[in-house]
Protein backbone atom coordinates (compact mmCIF):
# COMPACT_ATOMS: atom_id res chain seq x y z
CA UNK A 1 0.00 0.00 0.00
CA UNK A 2 0.87 3.37 -0.97
CA UNK A 3 3.21 5.75 1.91
CA UNK A 4 0.31 8.43 0.25
CA UNK A 5 -3.05 8.61 -1.05
CA UNK A 6 -2.89 8.59 -4.47
CA UNK A 7 -6.37 9.43 -6.97
CA UNK A 8 -6.60 5.49 -8.35
CA UNK A 9 -4.96 2.30 -7.74
CA UNK A 10 -2.50 3.04 -10.59
CA UNK A 11 0.54 0.88 -10.12
CA UNK A 12 4.36 2.24 -9.89
CA UNK A 13 5.49 5.76 -10.83
CA UNK A 14 2.54 6.98 -12.42
CA UNK A 15 -0.21 5.87 -9.51
CA UNK A 16 2.51 8.44 -7.51
CA UNK A 17 2.84 11.42 -10.25
CA UNK A 18 -0.97 11.44 -10.38
CA UNK A 19 -0.87 12.43 -6.89
CA UNK A 20 0.58 15.36 -7.69
CA UNK A 21 0.07 16.00 -11.39
CA UNK A 22 2.58 19.26 -11.70
CA UNK A 23 5.81 16.86 -10.87
CA UNK A 24 4.27 14.19 -12.12
CA UNK A 25 4.11 16.11 -15.64
CA UNK A 26 7.96 17.17 -15.38
CA UNK A 27 9.07 13.88 -14.47
CA UNK A 28 7.29 12.05 -17.34
CA UNK A 29 8.65 14.67 -19.34
CA UNK A 30 12.50 14.28 -18.25
CA UNK A 31 11.71 10.07 -18.71
CA UNK A 32 10.21 11.04 -22.65
CA UNK A 33 13.64 13.07 -23.05
CA UNK A 34 16.09 10.94 -21.46
CA UNK A 35 14.70 7.69 -23.53
CA UNK A 36 13.11 8.83 -26.23
CA UNK A 37 14.85 12.19 -27.25
CA UNK A 38 17.71 12.88 -30.07
CA UNK A 39 20.58 10.75 -28.70
CA UNK A 40 23.51 8.66 -30.36
CA UNK A 41 21.69 6.20 -28.09
CA UNK A 42 19.23 3.71 -29.85
CA UNK A 43 16.28 3.72 -27.66
CA UNK A 44 16.67 -0.07 -26.90
CA UNK A 45 20.29 1.10 -25.51
CA UNK A 46 18.57 3.85 -23.33
CA UNK A 47 15.98 1.18 -21.82
CA UNK A 48 18.27 -1.18 -21.14
CA UNK A 49 21.23 1.56 -19.25
CA UNK A 50 17.42 2.04 -17.71
CA UNK A 51 16.72 -1.86 -16.83
CA UNK A 52 19.92 -2.58 -15.34
CA UNK A 53 19.87 0.61 -12.90
CA UNK A 54 16.73 -0.42 -11.63
CA UNK A 55 17.72 -4.14 -11.15
CA UNK A 56 20.73 -3.38 -9.30
CA UNK A 57 19.09 -1.22 -7.45
CA UNK A 58 16.70 -3.48 -6.40
CA UNK A 59 13.72 -1.37 -7.86
CA UNK A 60 10.95 -4.24 -8.86
CA UNK A 61 8.34 -1.68 -10.64
CA UNK A 62 11.34 -0.16 -12.78
CA UNK A 63 12.86 -3.37 -13.19
CA UNK A 64 9.54 -4.82 -14.68
CA UNK A 65 8.83 -2.06 -16.76
CA UNK A 66 12.12 -1.36 -17.92
CA UNK A 67 13.13 -4.86 -18.96
CA UNK A 68 9.73 -4.54 -20.75
CA UNK A 69 10.37 -1.92 -22.53
CA UNK A 70 13.85 -2.93 -23.44
CA UNK A 71 12.98 -6.26 -24.70
CA UNK A 72 10.07 -4.87 -26.45
CA UNK A 73 12.52 -2.13 -27.91
CA UNK A 74 14.70 -5.19 -29.15
CA UNK A 75 11.64 -7.52 -30.57
CA UNK A 76 11.09 -9.27 -27.59
CA UNK A 77 14.77 -10.04 -26.65
CA UNK A 78 14.42 -10.79 -22.50
CA UNK A 79 17.25 -12.84 -22.54
CA UNK A 80 19.82 -10.46 -23.89
CA UNK A 81 18.34 -7.75 -21.20
CA UNK A 82 18.37 -10.55 -18.50
CA UNK A 83 21.94 -10.94 -19.29
CA UNK A 84 22.80 -7.47 -19.15
CA UNK A 85 21.08 -7.30 -15.59
CA UNK A 86 22.90 -10.87 -14.19
CA UNK A 87 26.60 -9.28 -15.58
CA UNK A 88 26.89 -6.98 -18.45
CA UNK A 89 31.00 -7.95 -18.58
CA UNK A 90 29.06 -11.41 -20.29
CA UNK A 91 26.33 -9.97 -22.17
CA UNK A 92 26.32 -10.14 -25.94
CA UNK A 93 26.38 -6.40 -26.57
CA UNK A 94 28.93 -4.09 -28.15
CA UNK A 95 31.74 -3.08 -26.22
CA UNK A 96 30.30 0.44 -27.11
CA UNK A 97 26.97 -0.78 -24.79
CA UNK A 98 29.59 -2.26 -22.52
CA UNK A 99 31.71 0.58 -21.48
CA UNK A 100 28.58 2.44 -21.02
CA UNK A 101 26.86 0.24 -18.65
CA UNK A 102 30.19 0.23 -16.35
CA UNK A 103 29.27 3.91 -16.47
CA UNK A 104 25.94 3.57 -15.13
CA UNK A 105 26.84 1.02 -12.48
CA UNK A 106 29.09 3.06 -11.23
CA UNK A 107 26.67 6.10 -11.29
CA UNK A 108 24.18 3.83 -9.51
CA UNK A 109 26.46 2.81 -7.05
CA UNK A 110 29.09 5.63 -6.11
CA UNK A 111 28.98 8.28 -8.96
CA UNK A 112 32.41 9.73 -7.58
CA UNK A 113 34.07 6.54 -8.55
CA UNK A 114 33.55 7.22 -12.47
CA UNK A 115 37.16 7.69 -13.52
CA UNK A 116 38.99 9.59 -15.97
CA UNK A 117 39.91 5.84 -17.16
CA UNK A 118 36.22 4.48 -17.08
CA UNK A 119 35.65 7.61 -19.56
CA UNK A 120 38.75 6.69 -21.43
CA UNK A 121 37.45 3.03 -21.81
CA UNK A 122 34.22 4.03 -22.89
CA UNK A 123 35.52 6.80 -25.59
CA UNK A 124 37.89 3.93 -26.60
CA UNK A 125 34.91 1.61 -27.16
CA UNK A 126 33.41 4.33 -29.75
CA UNK A 127 31.01 6.49 -27.31
CA UNK A 128 31.26 10.06 -27.73
CA UNK A 129 31.00 12.80 -25.21
CA UNK A 130 27.01 13.13 -25.45
CA UNK A 131 26.60 8.58 -25.56
CA UNK A 132 29.00 9.34 -22.21
CA UNK A 133 26.45 12.32 -20.85
CA UNK A 134 23.47 10.87 -21.52
CA UNK A 135 24.61 7.56 -20.02
CA UNK A 136 25.06 9.00 -17.55
CA UNK A 137 22.46 11.05 -16.86
CA UNK A 138 19.94 8.14 -17.35
CA UNK A 139 21.85 6.17 -14.90
CA UNK A 140 21.86 9.23 -12.51
CA UNK A 141 17.80 9.90 -13.21
CA UNK A 142 16.73 6.04 -12.94
CA UNK A 143 18.42 6.41 -9.41
CA UNK A 144 16.10 9.19 -8.43
CA UNK A 145 13.20 7.37 -10.18
CA UNK A 146 14.00 4.02 -8.70
CA UNK A 147 13.83 5.71 -4.76
CA UNK A 148 10.75 7.36 -5.61
CA UNK A 149 9.09 4.27 -6.04
CA UNK A 150 10.43 2.62 -3.63
CA UNK A 151 9.96 5.56 -0.79
CA UNK A 152 6.53 6.00 -1.22
CA UNK A 153 5.73 2.23 -1.76
CA UNK A 154 4.49 2.53 -5.07
CA UNK A 155 1.60 -0.39 -6.05
CA UNK A 156 3.75 -3.34 -7.65
CA UNK A 157 1.76 -5.40 -9.67
CA UNK A 158 2.36 -8.87 -9.21
CA UNK A 159 1.81 -10.44 -12.51
CA UNK A 160 4.47 -10.68 -14.90
CA UNK A 161 2.19 -9.63 -17.64
CA UNK A 162 1.22 -6.55 -16.38
CA UNK A 163 4.88 -5.64 -16.76
CA UNK A 164 5.30 -6.77 -20.59
CA UNK A 165 1.77 -4.30 -21.00
CA UNK A 166 3.59 -1.78 -19.71
CA UNK A 167 6.60 -2.19 -21.48
CA UNK A 168 4.86 -2.76 -24.94
CA UNK A 169 2.69 0.46 -24.06
CA UNK A 170 6.56 2.30 -23.46
CA UNK A 171 7.50 1.64 -26.70
CA UNK A 172 4.68 2.03 -28.45
CA UNK A 173 3.72 5.52 -26.96
CA UNK A 174 6.65 7.02 -24.81
CA UNK A 175 6.58 8.31 -21.18
CA UNK A 176 4.27 11.65 -22.34
CA UNK A 177 0.81 11.20 -20.48
CA UNK A 178 -1.97 9.69 -22.51
CA UNK A 179 -5.20 10.70 -22.07
CA UNK A 180 -4.09 13.28 -19.35
CA UNK A 181 -2.89 10.56 -17.21
CA UNK A 182 0.81 10.50 -15.89
CA UNK A 183 2.55 7.97 -18.30
CA UNK A 184 5.52 5.68 -17.40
Amino acid sequence: MPHIEIPAPVPGIRGLMAAKPSSGRRLSELAEQLLRGASPLSVAERELIAAYVSYRNGTRYCTGSHTAAAAHALGGDYALVEAVQRDPATAPVSERLRALLVLAGKVRGDARTVSGEDVAASRAAGADDEAIHDAVLIAAAFCMFNRYVDGLAAIVPQDPAAYDEIGAALVANGYLPQGGAAAR
